[in-house]
């Protein structure tokens, strides 16, 4: 693990989160949830084990039940709205937070591509290494 302390936020910035060293996945995802949470045609987030994160600021909980019956903590900020990280079961130890909320430079890329059944047509994951998953 490196030292190197990366500093997402929310969009007004009073969200503060601190991620110290590497994490343990980047993935997209292309389930109906990821794309509603993210507004697009897919999300990609970056998970970190919880003990190599760091919150300031306030941020509000909306948690959801899925058809799995587990349930996830989505974390928002209450005064631009952007979603700041999110907890999903069985990974409770671990904060996803969207790629999109991480400084240029983050050196981050895609390890995964998960739920590709539900992709829509016109979008292509690309790159060396990539794992591909229905």
């Amino acid at each position: 693990m490196t030292d190197r302390t990366r500093h997402p936020s929310c969009r007004c910035g009073q969200v503060r989160i601190a991620c110290t060293g590497e994490p343990i996945r980047v993935s997209v995802c292309h389930c109906r949830e990821c794309k509603a949470r993210s507004g697009s045609a897919f999300a990609a987030q970056v998970r970190f084990p919880a003990e190599q994160v760091r919150t300031e600021g306030e941020a509000k909980l909306w948690q959801y039940t899925g058809d799995s019956g587990h349930t996830a903590d989505f974390f928002f900020c209450p005064t631009c709205g952007s979603g700041v990280w999110y907890r999903a079961r069985p990974h409770h130890d671990a904060y996803a937070i969207p790629l999109g909320n991480f400084e240029p430079g983050h050196g981050f890329a895609p390890e995964y591509s998960v739920w590709e059944e539900r992709r829509e047509p016109w979008v292509s994951i690309i790159g060396d290494g990539i794992e591909h998953h229905d």
